[in-house]
């Protein structure tokens, strides 16, 4: 049975740092590309940073350029997506997916608040 677990979000201040985790299971995630979505209230669920299965090459939206980073440590089987400078428009929903050919992995999402 296939698991991803997120963790690390939470309420924060504008401006200030979250980090995000993700550990698989049940899956041989070294095979898998990563990502991390989001969707924030009444949007529609957008891409937010991918990684290739072996961590060398990564993409981001373009809001999130220079403030995000996505990594990825095949050993513990866990992505992360670090966060700095979040601003209020960053509150979402944040989800997982794994993703390889056809086949797709979704977490239960992490919920980050941006707020003063």
């Amino acid at each position: 049975q296939v698991r991803l677990v997120e963790s690390g979000g939470g309420l924060v201040q504008p401006g200030g740092s979250l980090r995000l985790s993700c550990a698989a299971s049940g899956v041989p995630f070294r095979l898998y590309g990563t990502s991390w979505y989001r969707q924030a209230p009444g949007k529609d669920r957008e891409l937010v940073a991918t990684i290739t299965s072996g961590g060398g090459n990564t993409n981001y939206e373009d809001s999130v350029k220079g403030r995000f980073t996505i990594s990825r440590d095949n050993a513990r089987n866990t992505v992360y997506l670090q966060m700095n400078s979040l601003k209020a428009e960053d509150t979402a929903v944040y989800y997982c997916n794994l993703h390889r050919a056809s086949i797709t992995y979704w977490g239960q999402g992490t919920q980050v608040t941006v707020s003063s």
